[in-house]
């Protein structure tokens, strides 16, 4: 009979939106799409379950999501089910001298957390797991040898011939919390395709995480060996155009993996333009904005309050700031009760002058240009200022939304801004 398990990561428990008054809605949403995968492992009774990292939205998480998580993993422990994982980056708590929650729930045998130890060349020892201490970097169910990496940031690739040397067994499994380029939609924390083909001779199977979208990666022979199931939630805006959901395998004897991607049913998550150009005031921009929205809309069939990003583009004759985002709520509650909406205003102001019409730059471009500048007039950041004007936004618009905590902004500049993603 061939090895049966579901693969899984980026599951983000604990996420919300502190700041919009909806914050107990969307945290729960997370745990309820993650409960809906214990369900089916138990329904399924399959050998194991993996998840590849970022089970947590931030390292420093509440005490209820901690009790939580628990009681939705009772039941694969009630069923002799193994729960193997590794960290990912929103996982990792920075400081080192503080026991992190996923090492707590391995060590009260909820998961085996999968982290190898290092020799003293650089190499990578996969010990065996400890029951008793909760660690160790290989496991062994039913003849699987299953061997655990979290993220290690954006060498990963140069890391791959190393984790090669360190395997000798057969009928293997790899659980990676990395993304693999062309196919990864995050930036920073991949490896290239030709760096990981090496894990193709090691492993029958790699499981991914890190990016949110689901991908496969062949081999040079077309074999499928590398597998993310991306998150099974709509964990940012622009994760809507992506199927959601997780993968139940079985791995024959002979290596050969048969898959199936089973879809879950996140919250409505939406993003879209309300094109205002040519408005001369925000009374005329509000009436066209309630007409767009009423038309793009008419399809969400779901009875859930959506999730929705507005972004408002075109030249009109007002101050964008006008247009406030009660005004342009109220509007849409007209229609709909988002239960979180996000406004990006790219507004542009026309101005007459001399019987030409002169487009002024619009907020956003605004902010980009003086940030440019305040950045690039350090020489030390010469090269780089595109870069950091990007990383500064984003670390603008997290503290904005109220979702993040400061450990996530932490490794947020640490890692670059791949968390971004």
């Amino acid at each position: 009979m061939p090895v049966r398990f579901i693969h899984t990561s980026d599951v983000h428990l604990g996420k919300t939106y502190r700041a919009s008054g909806c914050d107990a809605q969307r945290y729960q949403d997370f745990f309820t799409t993650f409960a809906a995968i214990v369900t089916d492992a138990v329904r399924e009774q399959v050998d194991f379950v993996l998840i590849g990292g970022d089970l947590f939205h931030t390292g420093q998480i509440l005490p209820r999501t901690f009790a939580k998580t628990i009681e939705i993993l009772q039941p694969l422990k009630d069923a002799g089910i193994p729960c193997l994982a590794v960290e990912g980056n929103h996982d990792w708590i920075h400081r080192r001298d503080s026991i992190s929650w996923m090492e707590a729930l391995s060590q009260l045998g909820y998961i085996y957390l999968l982290r190898p130890s290092r020799s003293a060349d650089g190499g990578y020892l996969f010990d065996a797991f400890d029951p008793e201490q909760g660690s160790g970097g290989h496991i062994e169910v039913k003849g699987v040898n299953i061997y655990g990496l979290g993220y290690i940031g954006s060498q990963a690739g140069n890391h791959v011939p190393r984790i090669c040397d360190a395997i000798s067994t057969r009928r293997n499994i790899l659980l990676f919390h990395v993304g693999v380029w062309t196919y990864s939609p995050v930036e920073i924390g991949n490896i290239k395709p030709e760096e990981a083909q090496p894990l193709a001779a090691c492993f029958d199977y790699v499981a991914l995480g890190h990016g949110h979208k689901p991908y496969i990666v062949n081999d040079a022979d077309g074999r499928p060996y590398a597998f993310n199931p991306g998150s099974p939630d709509c964990v940012n805006f622009g994760e809507e155009r992506y199927d959601k959901g997780y993968y139940l395998v079985a791995l024959d004897q002979d290596g050969k993996v048969q898959h199936e991607f089973r879809r879950t049913t996140p919250r409505p998550m939406l993003v879209v333009t309300a094109n205002l150009d040519g408005a001369g005031n925000a009374t005329d921009a509000l009436e066209l904005f309630k007409a767009q929205m009423a038309q793009k809309l008419a399809g969400c069939a779901d009875d859930r309050a959506p999730l929705v990003e507005v972004r408002l583009a075109g030249k009109v004759g007002f101050h964008p700031f006008e247009l406030s985002r009660d005004r342009l709520r109220a509007s849409l509650c007209e229609i709909c009760e988002p239960l979180h909406l996000e406004i990006k205003n790219h507004l542009s102001l026309v101005a007459g002058g001399g019987g030409e019409e002169k487009v002024k730059k619009s907020l956003a471009e605004i902010e980009r240009d003086v940030l440019g500048e305040l950045i690039g007039a350090n020489s030390h950041y010469q090269g780089r200022v595109d870069e950091l004007t990007r990383l500064s936004l984003a670390l603008r618009d997290l503290v904005l939304k109220g979702d993040v905590e400061g450990e996530e902004l932490l490794s947020l500049l640490s890692s670059g801004g791949d968390q971004c993603a």
